[in-house]
């Protein structure tokens, strides 16, 4: 049996856009393959009662820094986004109706919403800038309208995000080899431990 690693993320979460940027080599290195587990965060935190570091002012203070050191340790570009937090809904809904299509498309779209969001960011809370990355990504913002309002998609990100709920999951990224679960792009070098 081919290894794996799950991945519960929302693009929303500027710990997970690190992580999203170093699973991947590390899934190449350990020959395993990346389950992408869209969900959404906001969910997570009602259900567990956790809350964003920023919601603490000295924490969301000191979590700036820490992003920056990350994404210098990483060599990840990183501009946090001064619309943050961005209700993550509609691009979460995007996330899993883009993995429903193809591979190359899912992977398409996080780029580019991951680039929009904490490399050149941009108020994806405005469904006008939405639109407008959609368009200059190759994405036709009437279809990605059609998708996100689709049932099914919706049900889909619920269920994703009930399912990350009932494994423990209180934050993202998170990340499952087999049944051990490592919360936060710190704990990577565990993941691929776990990998090994």
């Amino acid at each position: 049996m081919s290894k794996q690693v799950e991945f519960y993320f929302d693009v929303g979460s500027p710990y997970t856009y690190l992580a999203y940027h170093q699973l991947p080599k590390i899934a190449a290195k350990r020959a395993a393959t990346i389950v992408w587990r869209p969900m959404l965060l906001g969910g997570v935190f009602q259900a567990t009662g956790n809350h964003s570091p920023m919601e603490i002012p000295a924490k969301g203070r000191y979590s700036l820094i820490d992003l920056q050191r990350w994404a210098q340790h990483f060599g990840v570009p990183m501009t946090m986004n001064p619309h943050f937090p961005i209700n993550t809904l509609t691009l979460m809904r995007g996330a899993v109706a883009m993995q429903g299509r193809s591979e190359a498309e899912f992977q398409r779209y996080l780029a580019a919403i991951f680039a929009a969001m904490f490399e050149r960011p941009r108020n994806l809370g405005q469904a006008e800038e939405v639109t407008a990355v959609l368009h200059e990504n190759g994405f036709d913002p009437v279809q990605f309208q059609r998708l996100v309002s689709d049932p099914a998609v919706k049900e889909q990100l619920k269920r994703n995000t009930e399912e990350a709920v009932a494994r423990g999951v209180f934050g993202a990224p998170t990340f499952f080899v087999g049944e051990q679960m490592f919360w936060g792009q710190d704990r990577l070098a565990f993941v691929e431990q776990a990998l090994t």
